[in-house]
């Protein structure tokens, strides 16, 4: 509880405000990168490993069965996608070629969903969009991220680190302070994490449920004491694909199991 103390205590810095960057780079050393699942427990490690208990591959099956369904009035997933999706998780989020815009996973299929199958977006959250983004995900499970920051994707990429970078909330915290700068310490029972995204869509224990990268930043910023944005926000978005050139070669694992 001291430590925790004392890392709280940073965040009560005079002067700061939500728009103050830390100095540092947010940058952890390429050979000291490490998944959340090496934060876990050993018995949270095993409900991951297990091919038959881990909770998210409930929303993997459901994914598995949504994709190749077809309607009256709209074709499968499965019906443009016959070989599979693997490695396309790995890209994402990324700048899409025609629109210009940053979509991520879920972006990314609703985007399919309206042109391709004339079917409405499916809402953040909702159990189709995460059973489907899970299915996509497992597809690339033992892949590396190989996300795309150049060129068009680049000054989302900046908007991320800055996001990542700035103080806010009443604890005027940044995602920095914790995540890069005291990774590996305990802060109330738990052990800090590295931040990295590579598990998402992961099935929480606090949540009882699977639930997407977003939910999680949501809820991060919730625990700082600060105004959450919306499901699908630029800001989110950019924060994404920031996290997930930050994660260097580590391997896509979900669903994930996390505390």
């Amino acid at each position: 509880m001291i430590r925790a103390g004392l890392l709280f205590l940073c965040g009560f810095m005079a002067g700061c405000s939500q728009t103050d960057l830390d100095p540092t780079p947010a940058q952890i050393p390429m050979d000291e990168l490490q998944s959340g699942y090496a934060f876990l427990t050993t018995d949270t490690q095993t409900l991951q490993d297990d091919e038959f208990g881990n909770p998210g591959l409930l929303w993997v099956d459901r994914g598995d069965t949504l994709f190749h369904a077809a309607t009256e009035d709209a074709p499968a997933c499965a019906s443009c996608h016959q070989a599979g999706l693997r490695g396309v998780a790995a890209r994402y989020p990324a700048i899409d070629s025609k629109t210009g815009k940053l979509l991520n996973l879920e972006g990314r299929i609703n985007q399919c969903r309206t042109t391709q199958q004339s079917l409405a977006e499916l809402e953040y959250e909702s159990d189709e969009l995460l059973a489907l983004t899970v299915y996509v995900s497992n597809q690339s499970k033992g892949l590396s991220t190989n996300v795309d920051i150049s060129g068009a994707a680049a000054d989302a990429y900046k908007r991320g680190e800055a996001y990542f970078l700035s103080r806010r909330g009443q604890f005027n915290l940044s995602c920095q302070q914790c995540h890069t700068e005291n990774w590996g310490k305990q802060l109330r029972g738990d052990t800090i994490s590295q931040g990295h995204g590579n598990g998402f869509p992961a099935y929480r224990l606090e949540w009882q449920s699977l639930g997407s990268l977003q939910r999680r930043l949501r809820d991060c910023d919730t625990g700082v004491r600060a105004e959450p944005l919306p499901f699908g926000d630029e800001t989110y978005l950019a924060l994404e694909l920031f996290l997930a050139a930050r994660a260097g070669d580590l391997e896509l694992e979900s669903p994930a199991v996390r505390r």
